[in-house]
């Protein structure tokens, strides 16, 4: 009985485990230098700094718009979008709670709707 208890446990502590690494690798949007993506488009002083792989709506409300990567750094991303550079953090606090088969990565510092509609969800750390 024990030795199937401890089995079971065993079980749940991986799968687990698995599944917070899933989340935090979702939580992350990898980029290199001349990719598109979708970025909130409402200046450098916006908290928001939504990044997503499809069009939509950032987490402040406004449209994204369409950017293009200028260079990549630890953690942080340098897009082009129209005549402006603006740097943004390639970590989201916030994160598409779709699943697995979305493909919008919508990544976010705040909290609201990522590009397929849905409620982003807080990154458990």
């Amino acid at each position: 009985m024990k030795k199937t208890f401890f089995a079971i446990l065993g079980i749940l502590i991986v799968v687990s485990a698995g599944v917070l690494l899933m989340a935090q690798e979702k939580s992350k949007m990898t980029l290199k230098a001349g990719d598109e993506v979708f970025a909130c488009n409402c200046g450098q002083d916006c908290p928001c700094q939504t990044l997503s792989r499809k069009e939509g709506t950032c987490a402040c409300g406004n449209p994204l718009a369409k950017a293009s990567v200028k260079s990549v750094g630890d953690g942080t991303v340098v897009l082009v979008i129209g005549d402006r550079e603006q740097t943004f953090k390639t970590v989201g606090k916030y994160m598409c709670a779709c699943g697995p088969e979305c493909q919008c990565g919508t990544i976010s510092q705040k909290p609201g709707k990522c590009s397929c509609g849905v409620d982003m969800v807080e990154v458990k750390k």
